[in-house]
């Protein structure tokens, strides 16, 4: 504790945080530790954070939480919470019991929840000032939500100045609370053992409680009943006090009587000694667990006011119970030790127990306490058909969803579903179930939906949502065939035109993504087709016109094409937050505009995803795809330093979501291309290694191409055999698709540097090939790219002239680290045709260019060439900021009122070379080409 209000030799503050933990037997003297700890904490003047789990509690999501946080907002007015919490407010304050769940709205994933009890607990720790110390007993009680974020964050112990204490019986750590465990030995260290009492601790207590007379010979006897286990210790010395027993070897007996009645059957014994109305209060408390008004309990035992006071009298008395006042100005009723309620709940008979556990969720559903409170007991109860019983597990299951706790709501419809529901609503929970199920079982999710759409008489409505919900599922297992076939089957029996148009919709996306597609050509006739057909522009049509834009991409049409077809599915708004429709359209719409030299525009809607994503409370794959997005964005701008720390970023969102999952392998993929650009190949290599790239590569299409990118990867490392089979066998599947576009997969430009290590004639055909294709793109950036590949395989006069038009094409782009490789080659052959002068200025433009990208390896070989030609490299200039100098602005204004080159240099002038480095710098900046100039300036 005293570390928490530490300084420095200085006199400044020097807290220092961390986390206790404490295991023993239940009884040991955790608790009194812990509420000792609490005490002592509290009266230094910390900020103290208490909760305990329990028994009856443990299935109730962030029942753990709510203890923790609900005091702090207890005194504050709705208005006020919504003003503490800010942005976070409709993400935590439904986990935290702060406000109901809204009605309709979509669900925060559980990561989203976790980092928004982050930001609270965070916040609460920075605005207190004081030391926090956050207390949680009974630890192997506690909800697996609480749990999940709890040993999460307590990695931010040290760096908060927070102290984390955790006590717990080991021997009753459930076996699926991995976090817990995980938690309990945290860096390798053991929990904290808390030994039985001493037999001079025993004694001691004993005098305390029988007398100063107590002899050795009894002192000795009380430790050996006991085990030394504090809490009997305590509660046989109070025993004989109430009894008046002398502490003499001669009454040994009859303190091993008293001993029986302490726990047990004894305490049993006792109890019903009470009468029935008071055991009866003690089953109702025993069910009920913590913290429940006296009312309340009252009702379930089937007491009046007056009998219930009386009861609880008597309990009290006798050290079962206790009344204390809840945050919410209640008296409540609590057991004085856990091994009490645990004793006295096994103790009801368990017919009665059922009975009992169907009367506290009718009683607490009626005090307004809600579904959610109510489901624990209804879990209890023996399935009879009953809709009461269906109608508060759904609903409960619906606010477990919008608190972020999918496991929940899992565990409450798959209760309601074994009720059984009426059959005209056993689709509706199979579909409810099934979507619970998605993202953590999809194998059982795909079994219940395909039963739900067996079921008869579904209302056509349900049976589309069904049929998405389960091409969703069978999507997300490589299933792709199946989800497609899936689609076209229910399209066939819909008797609605937009339900056929949506589920073709849904058929394109899924057969887009698949590699075993047998006729991808087909399907983009297909496509073609609808998109020239489509009048309306709903939701469905539009995914179908982002769909087409997306496909004009892959196979290389014009970038025109590809263009026309994005704007108008962004005609009217797509949403990345529509479950029933996906993210994936809206993705790879804004990757269209990339590939289409407007990545400043892709980034704009890649933005608006993150502020969507963040508002729901969407934090996991969805967001790890984003930032993995942006970074593949930047590092197509040549921004290499900010792609390889969005891509991190959304790689270590994956990594936590789990292995092997589509977050992940774009991700690996596109930090692999980054760090080779950087240069960095050893660092790409242990990437790859790490995630096993190269061990099984995914069923499903992804960008960039993970076995293009591993060929890429083989040949920086020198491996070219290796790396010409899997470019080449990369190039043979995405050409059978009809993916031709070397701005998706540039596998033949690194084909062809690999070809020419040994075969310069086959590089400059391979090369030839993937120009052609750029051309018949038309984006600047990839046919720059081509050219460069294709001057390495030229003789030197050659490659000058297709260096030159690299340059001028890459001018004109916003690939700002491809124009750096292109200005230096151009340098390089250059100064070997004996050309020092101009070889000068583009070596050192390529240097400053590669240096601004964070191109290491690329301003140390633009070094090496000017070194070579004697000239001295000067001190690199860079300007690390995006905004537009007054030349650029005025440069950009010319351009998108449609002057050429040579105009605008007359309207400035200057010439045209400056000109066209204006514009570079302008592309490079705002992420356009002269297309998508205006837009960028905001004309």
């Amino acid at each position: 504790m005293d570390e928490l209000f530490g300084v420095s030799d200085t006199g400044s503050p020097a807290r220092r945080g961390g986390v206790l933990t404490f295991a023993g037997s239940g009884g040991i003297g955790k608790t009194t530790l812990l509420a000792e700890a609490r005490r002592h904490a509290g009266d230094r003047g910390c900020t103290v954070l208490f909760a305990r789990g329990g028994e009856q509690e443990k299935q109730v999501p962030f029942h753990v939480m709510r203890q923790l946080i609900q005091p702090a907002f207890a005194a504050l007015s709705e208005q006020e919470r919504r003003d503490v919490l800010g942005s976070w407010y409709g993400i935590v304050a439904p986990a935290l019991g702060l406000t109901a769940s809204a009605k309709g709205r979509t669900a925060p994933d559980p990561q989203g929840v976790r980092d928004g009890l982050d930001w609270v607990v965070t916040h609460l720790a920075v605005r207190s000032g004081a030391p926090v110390v956050l207390i949680l007993d009974d630890a192997h009680w506690a909800d697996a939500e609480s749990l999940a974020w709890l040993a999460a964050f307590a990695a931010r112990a040290e760096e908060l100045a927070m102290l984390i204490m955790v006590a717990c019986r080991p021997d009753e750590i459930p076996s699926d609370a991995a976090p817990l465990r995980a938690l309990m030995s945290r860096q390798g260290t053991r929990p904290h053992e808390l030994a039985p009492l001493t037999t001079s601790a025993v004694a001691r207590i004993v005098r305390e409680a029988l007398g100063d007379s107590a002899d050795d010979v009894f002192c000795r006897e009380c430790w050996a009943i006991t085990g030394g286990n504090p809490f009997e210790v305590v509660e046989l010395g109070m025993k004989g006090r109430d009894r008046g027993l002398k502490p003499h070897q001669e009454n040994i007996p009859q303190l091993r009587d008293l001993a029986s009645a302490v726990k047990g059957s004894g305490l049993i014994e006792r109890l019903e000694q009470l009468g029935p109305s008071t055991v009866r209060l003690a089953w109702a408390a025993a069910v009920l667990g913590n913290a429940v008004p006296i009312g309340i309990v009252g009702g379930v035992a089937a007491l009046g006011e007056a009998q219930a006071a009386d009861a609880i009298d008597q309990l009290h008395n006798a050290r079962i119970l206790t009344v204390l006042t809840s945050v919410q100005r209640k008296e409540v009723v609590e057991f004085f030790h856990p091994l009490i309620a645990t004793a006295v709940y096994r103790s009801i008979p368990p017919g009665v127990r059922v009975g009992m556990h169907g009367m506290a969720a009718q009683a607490l559903v009626d005090d307004g306490h809600g579904p959610t409170a109510a489901a624990r007991h209804l879990l209890e109860m023996h399935p009879e058909g009953d809709p009461w019983v269906v109608q508060q597990l759904r609903r409960a299951a619906r606010e477990s969803f919008s608190a972020g706790a999918p496991d929940a709501a899992r565990r409450y419809l798959a209760r309601a579903l074994r009720e059984p529901p009426e059959a005209e609503h056993r689709a509706e929970v199979l579909f409810e179930l099934g979507s619970a199920n998605l993202l953590h079982d999809p194998v059982t999710t795909i079994n219940q939906l395909r039963t739900a759409l067996e079921e008869p008489n579904t209302v056509p409505e349900l049976r589309e949502a069904i049929t998405y919900r389960l091409a969703q599922a069978l999507g997300h297992t490589g299933q792709l065939a199946q989800a497609a076939e899936l689609l076209a089957e229910e399209a066939r029996h819909a008797t609605s035109s937009r339900t056929r148009l949506r589920m073709q919709a849904e058929q394109f996306k899924w057969n887009s993504v698949r590699v075993d597609e047998e006729n991808s050509p087909a399907r983009s006739r297909l496509l073609v087709q609808f998109a020239k057909r489509i009048v309306g522009r709903g939701p469905a049509e539009r995914h179908i016109l982002g769909l087409r834009a997306w496909d004009a991409a892959l196979r290389g049409e014009p970038v025109a094409t590809a263009l026309e077809y994005a704007e108008q599915a962004l005609d009217g708004g797509m949403s990345w937050t529509d479950q029933d429709f996906g993210f994936e359209v809206p993705a790879v719409v804004a990757l269209t505009l990339m590939y289409c030299d407007q990545p400043g525009r892709a980034e704009e809607l890649f933005n608006a995803a993150i502020v969507e994503f963040e508002a729901k409370g969407w934090r996991g794959a969805h967001l790890s795809f984003v930032y993995t997005l942006l970074g593949y964005i930047r590092y197509r701008r040549g921004r290499l330093a900010e792609a390889e720390d969005f891509v991190r970023n959304g790689l270590q969102i994956a990594d936590r979501i789990g292995h092997d999952i589509p977050a992940q392998w774009y991700a690996i993929g596109t930090l692999i291309e980054t760090l080779l650009a950087r240069g960095n190949v050893a660092e790409a290599r242990q990437v790859a290694r790490t995630y096993k790239l190269a061990d099984e590569f995914p069923r499903a299409v992804v960008y960039p191409d993970p076995q293009a990118v591993w060929g890429k990867l083989l040949l920086a490392q020198g491996r070219v055999e290796e790396a010409e089979h899997h470019l080449s066998a990369a190039g043979k599947r995405l050409d059978l698709r009809g993916t031709r576009n070397p701005s998706w997969s540039p596998w033949q430009l690194d084909l062809a540097l690999a070809q020419l290590t040994h075969d310069t004639e086959l590089a400059a055909a391979t090369a030839a090939e993937a120009v052609v294709r750029a051309r018949g793109f038309g984006a600047s950036s990839v046919i720059g790219h081509a050219l460069r590949v294709a001057a390495a395989a030229a003789e030197p006069a050659r490659a000058a002239v297709l260096l030159k038009e690299a340059v001028d094409h890459l001018d004109q782009s916003p690939a700002a680290a491809e124009l750096a490789h292109a200005l230096i080659d151009h340098g390089t052959a250059l100064h070997t045709l004996g050309d020092p002068h101009q070889a000068a200025q583009q070596l050192y433009r390529g240097m400053e260019t590669a240096a601004a990208c964070g191109a290491e390896v690329l301003v140390d070989r633009a070094r090496a060439q000017l070194a070579s030609a004697g000239l001295r490299p000067r001190r690199l200039y860079t300007s690390e900021q995006d905004s537009l100098t007054l030349a650029e602005h005025a440069a950009a204004r010319h351009a998108a009122r449609g002057l050429d080159n040579a105009a605008i240099a007359k309207e400035l002038h200057t010439d045209t070379r400056a000109v066209s480095e204006l514009l570079s710098a302008v592309f490079t900046k705002l992420g356009t080409d002269r297309l998508g100039l205006g837009r960028a300036l905001g004309d």
